[in-house]
């Protein structure tokens, strides 16, 4: 019987795909890929970290060597005024002006130099923080991986068996029939759905008469008009 057989195939496929799903839905897999996920964006998280101190150290070099030359030119202002004082108040007055822009601009540079240590040693806490984290990630993920990669040998040997089984059956249906079976398979699944009390047992909606009638009638395979799966009448298809 057509569909008699290829239900049968549909068992033992539909077996190996639940099992198969659960291999990958599996607690030690989730785990790993957890781990290893954590991982990942402990190491991007790491490279942003080294690129916010290559720039941060650049800019800090930039900013002491301002500051630097500011004290320089307050110094020499300031040694100008002691060697040569101001002849009126005028003159006092713009020499005054002059050292206190370089002194508010040397300020602004010693605070910036300031909040820079401060930022880099907090950068420098996070990079061993994240270290931290991730050595302690990678020894659970090399330990957990030893089991799992047991477990995965083991699972996927059960599976290779699943998987010759269900080809060995798929030697029994015609290879139309088969072709379409994969064809609905790849948007609905499982395949085919039994037909109950008039109802498709996939989508569970009422069928019409005329697909009723016409599913009776054992002249051709017939599709749910709702969810498109095969309709197999147990013990009527021929």
């Amino acid at each position: 019987m057509r569909l008699d057989v290829l239900w049968q195939f549909m068992q033992v496929d539909m077996e190996a795909d639940r099992f198969e799903n659960k291999m990958r839905q599996s607690e030690n897999r989730q785990k790993l890929i957890k781990q290893r996920n954590f991982l990942m964006e402990q190491q991007a998280n790491m490279k942003k970290l080294e690129n916010d101190v290559a720039v941060m150290q650049d800019r800090l070099e930039a900013v002491r060597d301002e500051a630097e030359r500011l004290e320089k030119v307050l110094g020499n202002l300031c040694a100008e005024i002691e060697a040569n004082p101001p002849q009126s108040a005028e003159e006092a007055q713009s020499r005054s002006e002059a050292v206190q822009k370089v002194s508010d601009s040397l300020v602004r540079y010693e605070q910036e130099l300031s909040k820079m240590r401060r930022d880099a040693e907090a950068k420098d806490r996070q990079q061993k923080e994240i270290r931290v984290r991730a050595a302690k990630t990678k020894a659970e993920y090399d330990s957990l991986k030893v089991i799992y990669d047991k477990e995965y040998k083991a699972d996927a040997h059960t599976l290779h068996e699943m998987r010759a089984r269900t080809e060995a059956e798929s030697k029994k249906v015609e290879p139309a029939l088969l072709e379409r079976y994969h064809s609905i398979k790849q948007h609905c699944t499982p395949p085919m759905a039994k037909l109950i009390d008039g109802q498709c047992s996939g989508c569970f909606m009422q069928l019409p008469s005329a697909t009723l009638l016409e599913l009776k009638a054992n002249e051709r395979i017939v599709e749910c008009d709702n969810c498109g799966r095969i309709l197999y009448m147990e013990g009527g298809n021929a």
